[in-house]
């Protein structure tokens, strides 16, 4: 490139920057004018907090809710922005240091989760403002946990926190888009494998061993999968914006009316639900009238919003996961199947497109955008494909240590056979949805890449591997994907599983398996499904992960300690892990036998598919991926 031209190009990228820069101070300025407005606080604050969620406490967002992401130009999924009248903050964890910090600019100070030195945002906040200070949020998007702590630690030195009900972010952006208008669909029986009046029945009969006749339902994914119902309002989740109060004689749904379609009214009169369609701002109202009424207790979930929760007397509430939550995470057995064959053809889709890459990346054209395209190109191949279940991570050398790295023009790579290609991709079908990682090379990997690869590989044959009993806590799994990192000081800085739902989001609790001790958490339990994703990550250098979806099933022990019940994983994805990445020395005999197996199983159960679909090159590709070492 040209000298000049060079300089040119660098001093409109720093002239973009400018800009950018000065539209996040504009954003502040316009943002602290409003903290003595009082025409939207009912008292002058001191500092406003921009939670990453929305109104139902959602991971992922419409774009009329992504307001953090407009205040500080941070995009990632998890995160709080904390403003101050001199001060602007942003608390997120490990999986985002890398991403923040190249997003935000010299206005913002990363906080980094996780941590120790790290102070929460109620030990920062008590310190960094004058004395009797007030502290905004809007009470719709912030839940209840959240807001108790927060509370408790302000109010100790001196300050309180106040809802404000104005959301004071969207009196200055101006151009935020519009709220969602898709229709919503029902989800045939053939695939729910429960008809919603059933889900409806034993959801009333959990109620009833609470001593509740009230149950409010917030979270989007638990509206949908109760009444087997599917949306478009959020990218890659196919949940739509609704609210759902269920008493022991009726079902009250809050969404807006343009988005049911015929086919659902019918769904509704055929499942005799007696349900009544209200206005989705008018959750709030008929709340209140619910509450009035119930002589029963109402349960709520913890995580739901405190604009809601707080209308609840303390002595009336249930504050825990709804019973939904579990229902919805434990598998019925058309489910699991429907999770097993969409699996299958799942890593068809990634065959084909990992054999493809193996020609094509030596001829330098494949970058990580135009890779992530071809593979949504294979998976709409396949039977039941509706769309993929998260924006695919194809992240190429550094870009593959940003764990939730998100391709676009302006970070776009060839992939090269020099360095690492990390590819963590999913798909939403109709019976299932998936989630998987693979990193691999195509060509010489460097000793320390492959002895990292190892490692992870043996701290995934471990947790994937081990037997526990029913209903221990996921946390208490999490050290055996780590120990053979930490053998060697290495470690990871982002959970280990997360539950998946069953084409619902790719991201389901109430259980996980992580460092972080999940409230909710009931225990693993027979039927459930969740991510196996240890990994490693050198900063500017390369990314490793791994990761399997797994099912939870009945373990095979030869002894019975009193009247538990063990369990261990079955692995469902069916994607090969690349063998030329292990340093065979150091895996055992075990860990050689359980790969081998593995990999017979993805050419028997994937090899029939690919062949019968014409895609022979992503079958003999599968062979050779599939040899068993020795």
């Amino acid at each position: 490139m040209p000298n000049s031209l060079n300089r040119c190009l660098q001093d409109d990228h720093g002239g973009d920057q400018n800009m950018a820069h000065m539209k996040h101070v504009n954003n502040l300025v316009k943002l602290r004018s409003l903290f003595k407005n009082l025409k939207y606080v009912p008292e002058p604050i001191q500092g406003y907090v921009v939670p990453s969620d929305d109104a139902h406490q959602s991971e992922y967002l419409a774009e009329c809710d992504k307001r953090r992401a407009f205040i500080s130009g941070f995009t990632g999924s998890a995160g709080t922005a904390v403003i101050t009248e001199t001060q602007a903050c942003l608390w997120t964890d490990g999986r985002y240091f890398l991403q923040a910090t190249k997003q935000m600019d010299d206005n913002w100070t990363l906080m980094k989760e996780g941590i120790p030195t790290t102070p929460t945002q109620g030990a920062w906040l008590s310190k960094a403002l004058p004395a009797g200070s007030r502290v905004g949020v809007d009470p719709k998007l912030i839940s209840y946990s959240a807001w108790k702590p927060l509370q408790t630690q302000l109010e100790a030195a001196g300050h309180s926190l106040v809802p404000v009900a104005t959301n004071l972010i969207d009196l200055i952006w101006n151009d935020r888009p519009a709220p969602p208008k898709g229709t919503v669909e029902p989800l045939p029986l053939v695939y729910t494998g429960k008809t919603s009046k059933t889900k409806v029945e034993e959801v009333r009969t959990m109620l009833a061993e609470k001593g509740a006749t009230l149950l409010v339902v917030t979270a989007l994914d638990e509206v949908a999968w109760l009444l087997n119902l599917r949306g478009s309002d959020i990218a890659y989740n196919p949940v739509f914006f609704s609210y759902a109060l269920v008493t022991m004689h009726s079902v009250h749904l809050f969404m807006d009316e343009c988005k049911l379609t015929p086919s659902v009214r019918q769904h509704f009169n055929q499942e005799d639900l007696c349900i009544t369609i209200h206005p989705y701002e008018k959750i709030q109202d008929v709340l209140t009238e619910q509450i009035s009424e119930q002589e029963g207790k109402i349960w709520i979930s913890a995580g739901a919003s405190y604009a809601l929760t707080s209308l609840i007397p303390d002595k009336k509430r249930v504050s825990e996961a709804t019973p939904i939550a579990l229902m919805k995470a434990i598998k019925n057995n058309v489910e699991i199947q429907g999770m097993i064959n969409a699996h299958i053809r799942d890593a068809a889709a990634l065959c084909c497109y990992f054999a493809w890459l193996e020609k094509e990346v030596v001829k330098g054209t494949v970058s990580e955008v135009s890779g992530a395209s071809r593979l949504e190109e294979f998976r709409r191949e396949q039977e039941n494909f509706v769309g993929p279940s998260f924006e695919t991570i194809s992240s190429s050398g550094p870009n593959g240590a940003i764990i939730h790295y998100t391709p676009s023009p302006e970070s776009d790579r060839l992939l090269t056979v020099d360095e690492l290609y990390l590819c963590d991709s999913g798909g939403q079908y109709k019976d299932g949805t998936t989630d998987v990682t693979r990193t691999i090379h195509f060509g010489t990997p460097t000793q320390f890449e492959k002895e990292c690869f190892t490692r992870v590989f043996k701290g995934q044959f471990f947790m994937g591997t081990s037997v526990f009993p029913t209903k221990i806590k996921g946390n208490c799994l999490d050290t055996l994907a780590r120990k053979y990192l930490w053998d060697v000081g290495l470690d990871y800085l982002h959970g280990t599983g997360h539950g998946i739902g069953s084409f619902l989001n790719v991201h389901e609790g109430p259980m996980g398996i992580s460092w972080r001790i999940y409230p909710e958490d009931p225990g693993l339990q027979e039927g459930m499904f969740l991510s196996n994703e240890p990994g490693f990550y050198e900063d500017g250098k390369f990314g490793i992960r791994l990761e399997n979806i797994c099912r939870i099933v009945p373990a095979n022990v030869p002894y019975k300690f009193k009247d538990h019940k063990f369990l261990t994983f079955e692995t469902v994805t069916l994607v090969p892990i690349q063998t030329k990445m292990l340093v065979r020395e150091m895996l055992t005999d075990k860990e050689v036998a359980y790969l081998n197996d593995y990999h017979k199983q993805c050419r028997e159960k994937v090899g029939p598919l690919l062949k019968k679909m014409g895609h022979h090159e992503a079958w003999e590709w599968l062979c050779r991926e599939t040899e068993p070492i020795v």
